[in-house]
């Protein structure tokens, strides 16, 4: 009996040491922490399980593209963990209260703002932009986070945060506001830690300025705000009827649903400061430990090399682009082609978005998606002229920098061209290398990246209107050369007439589609 035991034990630690790794402990992702300004290797504080938190939107109005850009850039990196085995808490907040204009202590809440301008309930303004956003991100094939909090859902747990701060001497309540005593921290810890700022410079740009209120400094800021009599969303507290600040709410929501210190807190590079450096003053002040052990920031989407603004026209909707109803683009475009757009430049990097880009993005998205559906038509052969198992890690290799997916799009490209080399007959490939060629573009195209295999059949009649109309607008500058007027005038009519729209700019003319 006890050598038949032995054999089952001996069994057991054989079944064991054959099983296969975990992607990710073969893969090593290194990740800019914007606390350290360095690249660092990523280890998570428990193996196996990683713990995000992006700030997400503040519905007030249509969700901004720049806003989607930073959202897809942590969908990919969501997708990413994922792929490679981790389990993945990834929690996306929704802002439905105490986000104040110009993201300051003092000014009209922007959702009752919106609310008072159209009469009607805050929250009629929350579900119509949630509701928006949703459809937009799902229309970019986004996936869901693990939870998606909203503030107003967590006032409890703020008002909490706000009594231990308070204990413990670092925050203070005037006329029913309470605010974090920057100063009094500061003894102690470093405020300014992540967006390399001292509290001497902060003073000294900030003593001049009016207006500071109740505050004992000025770069003090509000976790809780009296509500004045016409302010519409308020929440009874031991200080008086008002709402929590801005701020608070990530830091209530984070550590509720990934504990007092967590792995990745993500956002766009507006908001390191001041929203995620209040984030880490409040962690410290409330918890004795610093909440999160990597920073990561999305940079800033332009158009035509300016700031988007709508107040310049400089300025696209998401769902215009799916649409082309609007000015700077000549055409739609597939959720998809836009997506892949965006992707081609690093999450770190500014992205500028142009019709031109869009046009040769377009391109390289359906060359490859064109060669993606060729695979199964591959003839194989007994020996692989191409290296598949190097080009896979290359993919990887890309991903684990940073989460590089231009890089990732480039090592795609050179399956393009292993692909079609095959088919015209100039290499070679076997039966295995083929199906794990099949599956690392699946998994980093569709999985990781999270494109969507569309054909051109949906786009070619829109390919051959915009030519007709191209070839018109040619035309009306002909009659307009020739000072035909009565020709030029009768093509533009005729167009609208049509529900086209044509537009003159000192660039030339475009169109767009009611």
């Amino acid at each position: 009996m006890a050598k038949h035991s032995t054999n089952i034990s001996t069994t057991k630690f054989l079944n064991f040491q054959t099983m296969p790794m975990q992607l990710y402990e073969q893969q090593h992702i290194s990740i800019y922490n914007s606390l350290s300004g360095e690249k660092e290797l990523f280890r998570p504080i428990h193996p196996g399980y990683v713990g995000m938190y992006v700030c997400g939107p503040t519905v007030y109005s249509n969700v901004h593209l720049g806003n989607v850009r930073t959202f897809m850039s942590f969908d990919m990196i969501f997708r990413y963990f994922r792929h490679l085995g981790y389990k993945v808490r990834f929690v996306r907040n929704i802002t439905d209260a105490g986000h104040l204009e110009n993201d300051a202590d003092a000014g009209e809440d922007r959702i009752a703002k919106k609310a008072r301008l159209e009469e009607i309930e805050p929250m009629e303004v929350v579900q119509r932009y949630t509701v928006d956003f949703h459809n937009i991100l799902n229309t970019f094939n986004f996936l869901p986070p693990s939870i998606e909090p909203t503030a107003t859902g967590h006032i409890i747990e703020q008002i909490e945060i706000i009594k231990i701060i308070m204990d413990k001497g670092l925050a203070y309540e005037v006329n029913g506001s309470v605010y974090f005593d920057v100063l009094k921290y500061n003894e102690t810890k470093q405020y300014g830690i992540l967006s390399k700022r001292n509290v001497e410079d902060l003073i000294h740009n900030t003593r001049e300025l009016d207006g500071q209120g109740d505050k004992k400094n000025p770069q003090d800021f509000a976790l809780w705000k009296k509500a004045e009599p016409q302010h519409i969303m308020r929440w009874p507290s031991p200080w008086s009827d008002g709402f929590p600040g801005w701020h608070l709410e990530c830091t209530a929501m984070s550590t509720k649903y990934l504990g007092e210190h967590f792995d990745i807190h993500g956002g766009g590079m507006d908001l390191k400061f001041p929203h995620h450096e209040c984030e880490i003053a409040q962690g410290e002040a409330c918890n004795n430990q610093t909440p999160v052990n990597y920073w990561m920031h999305a940079n800033m989407l332009i158009m035509n090399g300016k700031k988007m603004a709508k107040s310049t026209g400089n300025y696209i909707l998401p769902n215009e682009i799916f649409s082309g109803d609007n000015p700077h683009i000549t055409k739609a475009y597939a959720p998809s082609v836009a997506r892949f757009f965006m992707l081609q430049a690093h999450y770190r990097s500014v992205l500028d978005f142009t019709n031109n880009g869009l046009l040769a993005s377009e391109k390289g998205f359906y060359r490859l998606m064109d060669a993606i559906n060729i695979l199964d038509e591959l003839k194989t052969a007994s020996v692989s002229t191409v290296n598949i198992l190097e080009w896979r890690q290359s993919c990887y290799d890309a991903m684990n920098d940073d989460f590089n997916s231009p890089m990732v799009i480039a090592n795609l490209f050179e399956a393009v061209k292993f692909i079609n080399q095959i088919k015209e007959g100039n290499a070679t490939i076997t039966g295995t290398d083929l199906e794990l060629l099949k599956t690392t573009i699946h998994d980093f195209a569709f999985d990781i990246l999270g494109l969507v295999n569309v054909t051109k059949v949906a786009e070619t009649t829109t390919d051959k209107l915009t030519a007709a109309v191209e070839l018109l607008i040619q035309l009306r500058q002909e009659a307009r050369a020739n000072k035909d007027f009565a020709l030029s005038d009768k093509i533009r009519n005729e167009l609208a007439a049509k529900g086209i729209q044509l537009n003159d700019g000192k660039d030339g003319t475009t169109f767009s589609t009611n």
